[in-house]
């Protein structure tokens, strides 16, 4: 199962499917928003990056499919390291998307006809507040088990 993490304007979307329908593309590659879902026709979608399943990322600088072990400074992929000079070697996996894929970022470059957040509606709710007679009664059974 690959998971698509579709962005706009801040706001993130997410796709699941089954099949491995951007097998062969690569990071910085744009694709059409149908090969993804019919909902999203008229959608052009460049790929930002990803992750396999062990959470390893997709790296832009790395070809083909593989791991390998790069160096990497501060920035991408690394923890805030400051102005240290602090250097690490990490494993990173090619740019290319493969079935050891589990996770693609997708920038939304140009908008269909039909807004996200009516393609996902069930996606993006602002969350609903906890009754007032609901949240008194879970601080009570808290203070209580607290106190036993």
């Amino acid at each position: 199962m690959v998971k698509y993490n579709i962005s706009e304007k801040g706001k993130a979307w997410r796709i699941e499917n089954q099949d491995e329908a951007l097998a062969g593309k690569s990071i910085g590659d744009e694709i059409d928003g149908k090969e993804l879902s019919a909902d999203l026709e008229g959608y052009t979608l460049k790929i930002t990056g990803g992750s396999d399943a062990a959470g390893f990322p997709l790296s832009q600088d790395v070809e083909g499919i593989g791991l390998k072990k790069v160096l990497l400074t501060a920035g991408w992929g690394m923890r805030d390291a400051g102005n240290t000079g602090l250097r690490l070697r990490k494993t990173v996996r090619g740019k290319t998307i493969s079935n050891t894929t589990a996770q693609i970022n997708l920038n939304v470059v140009k908008a269909g006809s039909k807004p996200l957040a009516e393609v996902f509606p069930d996606q993006n709710k602002p969350k609903e507040e906890p009754k007032k007679e609901e949240a008194s009664a879970n601080a009570e059974a808290a203070s209580v088990e607290a106190t036993a």
